[in-house]
């Protein structure tokens, strides 16, 4: 009996080590696949009591685990959307085939790194066919409030290359300087002119025609001029007069003093804004609050149209789009404009390495890894996306080539072993001769 239970651990010894010389091999086959998870192979010893004071060899028993939340180290490359997770979270994907097929949310997988680059309609795919899962913004570049306990508001992230965009303009900040010299008395009195160009909802330009007349006093200076505010798209129609007055005292001399609202839109001292409204919608302009130099400025004896800055944009093409570190996907016009398309989350899970292991370095949660949040990136306990970057795998070849070395020893002491029982079985049948 104890002659055969040590033939039987040692046996176990064999298939145990063969486990682990397999993890190995996989492990140091994997060196160069970006985002591979080395595997573990550890050992349980088997103890079975015996009877009579007998020992009984049970033996040795090995179990595997998948280290998924131990990751490699980052480099650098040429593609900005090459997106490798720096921290704890798992970039959501979607097997390209389901994607394809479109019955349905496909089932989201779970990986840290990616290759991302456009197909024929545009999503953001790897050459293994994974295709990158977030959640759309809105037009105005504003990302809903999605779901988090849920894949459901996943969608594959779809950029559209022939895109073409336009914003219309909702903001004008002025910054002019009015001559003071024009509302003394005996002055020409002779208006200054402004052209301002505004896009409208359909990316066109147009103009809004400022007009700045000075009240000329019969003695000593007023300090008061009427703005006016033309809209060519309105056929040159007025949208707004107001009467600005300015300040010559020591302390704040040449800053607005008092805005009156002569027609059109509100002025709000507390913001320094009015609203005018041209053909395609209200636009806000900044003349600037009074006592401040910001804005509108009377002083010396030059009209200086100084800075003048609005948001909003002609008709561009797409031509890059990138990732930033919280997961935004931002789609760059030629126009210079940059606008927010997607939100790619990050995944987190109690026990990552509960999650099942499929190809092409993806896992799907399972109930050993708990519930699965979407967050995002670089907010609560997740790391944050990094673009033009590739994560590198796990294994370190050293440590792989000494644990096979070890391996190597200890399955040649259990073929030891099996030999050394089969010469005393050897021995016993000769006895009996």
């Amino acid at each position: 009996m104890t002659i055969s239970s040590s033939l039987n651990a040692s046996v176990a010894g064999l298939s145990a080590n063969a486990s682990r010389l397999a993890t190995i091999s996989d492990n140091i086959a994997n060196a160069s696949t970006f985002g591979y998870r080395r595997v573990e192979t550890s050992f349980d010893s088997l103890v079975i009591s015996g009877s009579g004071g007998n020992y009984a060899a049970g033996g040795v028993r090995s179990t595997t685990e998948r280290l998924i939340d131990e990751g490699g180290s980052l480099v650098t490359t040429e593609n900005p959307t090459d997106l490798a997770v720096r921290g704890r979270g798992f970039i959501p994907v979607a097997a390209s085939s389901e994607v394809a097929v479109a019955n349905g949310n496909p089932q989201m997988l779970l990986t840290t790194t990616g290759s991302f680059r456009t197909d024929a309609d545009g999503r953001l795919v790897t050459a293994s066919g994974l295709t990158l899962l977030g959640w759309p913004a809105g037009p105005d570049g504003t990302v809903p409030a999605f779901p988090r306990d849920t894949s459901d508001g996943l969608v594959p992230v779809q950029v559209n290359v022939n895109q073409l965009t336009g914003e219309p303009t909702t903001q004008v900040t002025l910054g002019i300087n009015l001559p003071a010299t024009e509302t003394e008395a005996n002055s020409a009195g002779n208006p200054e002119e402004l052209s301002i160009e505004y896009f409208d909802n359909l990316g066109r330009s147009e103009t809004i025609q400022a007009s700045f007349a000075p009240q000329v006093p019969a003695s000593g200076t007023s300090n008061i001029w009427t703005m006016t505010l033309r809209d060519s798209a309105s056929g040159n129609a007025v949208v707004g007069e107001y009467e600005l007055e300015f300040d010559d005292s020591r302390a704040a001399g040449g800053t607005l003093l008092d805005v009156t609202t002569i027609s059109g839109g509100p002025y709000d001292p507390s913001t320094g804004r009015l609203i005018t409204t041209v053909d395609g919608g209200p636009v806000e302009i900044n003349i600037g609050r009074p006592g401040t130099t910001e804005g509108l400025t009377q002083l010396s004896d030059s009209f200086a149209p100084l800075s003048i800055s609005k948001d909003g944009s002609p008709v561009g093409n797409m031509v890059t789009v990138e990732v930033d570190a919280n997961g935004f996907v931002h789609a760059t016009f030629d126009t210079g404009v940059t606008r927010t398309i997607f939100q790619v989350p990050l995944v987190d899970l109690p026990n990552p390495n509960g999650m099942i292991a499929l190809d092409r370095q993806t896992y799907r949660p399972s109930i050993d890894s708990g519930s699965f949040f979407l967050w995002d990136a670089g907010d609560g306990p997740t790391g944050d996306l990094v673009s033009f970057a590739r994560q590198e795998s796990a294994t370190d070849v050293a440590r792989e080539l000494t644990d096979m070395i070890q391996t190597q020893r200890a399955y040649s002491s259990n073929a030891r072993v099996v030999q050394t029982v089969n010469e005393m079985l050897q021995e016993t049948t000769n006895i009996i001769r």
